[in-house]
């Protein structure tokens, strides 16, 4: 069984809140509770891990200890072998490593033709884009939502010129991203890749949720939007509560509504972004029911709850969740969602009989053949390749409430 969404109230630094140290908040009267950044940055939703996920800071202790105290002891040498290159032993030593460090620098190429190489391919892929995705294109009175799995999106993923800015049109095509697979340790993945998404005047920001997973290797998820296009509820940012440990990493919820003219008329909904795992497929998508079942349930007034990401399973394979009655996604017919084009991985589905702003449209975005890439280009930038569909700017039905009700701020 699955609880309301836990999210903690972060004080002191970003890194702070990041990781959870805070105050512990549980649902309240009249919604989730959630926090924004002091300074007004990015939204970040944290909780804390589970025992099996904590590691030992003291594991390997006298280890360390020791090889702390050799490399004390080699790197005082080595100074002595610089200062005084005639000392019996550090100085032969020392001027043996400067003569490997010379021959291997004399093998790299040069800081400019490095540049140039980046600079070529970066001109390339800009050359490749065609006119018609520029995000001036987006139609004003229509909310592009998508769910790109980046894979393995970490700090060297980041570092590559080739890559980046194939991921960058491709996100700036969209109004939302849900965006799965973030590995790193460092805090400044988002940051970095929002910072690219703006060099051209764009407004694009964040929402990130912590670092969740039964492995060392732990994954985040975030939501990249358009807040020229989408705010916020900044009382909605969450993640799912397993107490039963059904999944390996619970959804990241956020509740959005779209920049219109009149606000109260606006579609206003839910993203709840998965990953499931490869090894527990069955067993995670049967979870999701109780998962989408618990964000119907959660604000009395939104009705509209959209899950989408990696599932690591095609229409056919959806178990109990796929029997859930009105429920609708999009990726069908066997249209493949993997970059090498043999899986139906990703998705995104809602209540039908709910969700009546969906317009009809949805689709891939290969960016493989759009930015005229190889096969092996492509598996570069990810394995995944974003799944997308499109619904009205405007609220559907009867479910209107009120400003003060909602969440939003004006």
């Amino acid at each position: 069984m699955f609880l309301p969404i836990s999210v903690w109230r972060g004080s002191g630094s970003r890194s702070d809140r990041q990781y959870g140290r805070g105050e512990a908040l549980r649902q309240l009267p009249g919604g989730t509770p959630g926090f924004r950044n002091w300074q007004g940055g990015p939204w970040v939703a944290n909780k804390k891990s589970r025992s099996k996920r904590r590691r030992s800071r003291n594991r390997g202790g006298l280890g360390r200890t020791i090889l702390w105290l050799l490399m004390t002891v080699v790197s005082l040498g080595a100074m002595g072998g610089y200062l005084y290159p005639d000392l019996p032993f550090a100085g032969p030593l020392v001027q043996s490593v400067q003569r490997v460090l010379g021959a291997a620098v004399a093998k790299l190429p040069a800081a400019d033709s490095s540049q140039a190489d980046d600079r070529a391919a970066l001109s390339r892929i800009n050359a490749s884009v065609p006119a018609s995705l520029a995000s001036s294109q987006r139609p004003a009175d229509k909310l592009l939502i998508a769910s790109f799995n980046i894979q393995v999106f970490g700090q060297s993923k980041l570092a590559k010129l080739d890559v980046m800015p194939v991921i960058v049109h491709t996100i700036r095509q969209f109004d939302i991203v849900a965006i799965q697979e973030i590995r790193g340790k460092q805090d400044n993945i988002l940051p970095d890749l929002v910072a690219m998404l703006n060099s051209d005047g764009s407004r694009y920001d964040f929402v990130i949720g912590p670092r969740l997973g039964r492995s060392v290797s732990t994954e985040q998820y975030a939501f990249v939007f358009d807040t020229n296009r989408v705010e916020p509820d900044p009382t909605s940012v969450g993640t799912i509560q397993d107490p039963q440990d059904l999944m390996h990493r619970e959804p990241l919820v956020a509740r959005f509504r779209s920049r219109t003219p009149a606000p109260e008329r606006a579609f206003s909904f839910w993203l709840v972004n998965t990953h499931t795992d490869p090894d527990d497929v069955p067993t995670e998508i049967a979870a999701l029911t109780d998962v989408f079942e618990v964000m119907q349930r959660a604000r009395p007034y939104e009705d509209d709850v959209i899950l989408l990401g990696d599932l690591n399973a095609s229409e056919r394979q959806m178990g109990r969740f796929g029997q859930m009655p009105g429920l609708h996604w999009v990726v069908a017919g066997g249209v493949k969602t993997n970059t090498r084009q043999t899986k139906a991985y990703d998705n995104i589905l809602f209540h039908a009989p709910s969700t009546g702003e969906f317009t009809g449209r949805w689709g891939v975005f290969d960016f493989e053949s759009v930015f005229n890439l190889s096969p092996e280009q492509a598996l570069r930038v990810s394995d995944h390749l974003p799944v997308w569909a499109e619904f009205d700017v405007w609220e559907s039905g009867s479910n209107r409430h009120a400003e003060r009700e909602s969440g939003f701020r004006r």
